[in-house]
């Protein structure tokens, strides 16, 4: 039996076709949210603020079962997301919470590592480009203590944990 009931489903898109798919989805009337944030590009000839999807490649569709196949069927989708091997929902106040976060941007980062202390790190972007360190100790999300290699000194720093990466 078919699930006529409406939900939202996380989609995956093909690379950088994000906001095509959205506008595909929704000349078939299809409700579909793509979480943007405003980011500042800079170019050799000058700097520019655009719209950037949030979360690379993902989309969410709010369907009922009987609208899968529609949805694959449209150009720049590529799959459902699973989890547990079933299709994977997310809860209506998740989306909400999503929206409201986005609509008050500040310091919103999105981070898609966690960083321990102890652990090994490499900045890779910003005004401490290059620093491979030990990390002490995160007093918040841009403000953290590192151990600098083959000095024994820590520093406290402030720098997006956008730019700190773990080492392999």
């Amino acid at each position: 039996m078919i699930d006529h009931t409406y939900k939202w489903y996380p989609i995956y898109t093909r690379s950088r076709a994000e906001k095509k798919t959205e506008l595909e989805l929704k000349k078939k009337d299809i409700i579909a949210y793509l979480p943007l944030r405003k980011e500042e590009k800079q170019w050799a000839d000058r700097k520019k603020i655009v719209e950037e999807p949030l979360l690379k490649s993902y989309l969410f569709v709010y369907i009922s079962a009987k609208e899968y196949a529609q949805v694959l069927m449209t150009h720049g989708v590529s799959r459902f997301i699973y989890f547990s091997g079933k299709i994977a929902t997310i809860p209506n106040r998740q989306l909400e919470d999503l929206k409201l976060l986005l609509a008050n941007p500040g310091d919103l980062e999105l981070i898609d590592h966690e960083l321990s202390p102890g652990e090994k790190v490499h900045i890779k972007a910003g005004p401490f480009k290059g620093i491979m360190a030990e990390l002490v100790s995160l007093k918040s999300k841009k403000s953290l203590v590192l151990r600098l290699q083959n000095l024994g000194y820590a520093i406290h720093i402030n720098t997006s944990m956008a730019y700190i990466e773990p080492m392999k």
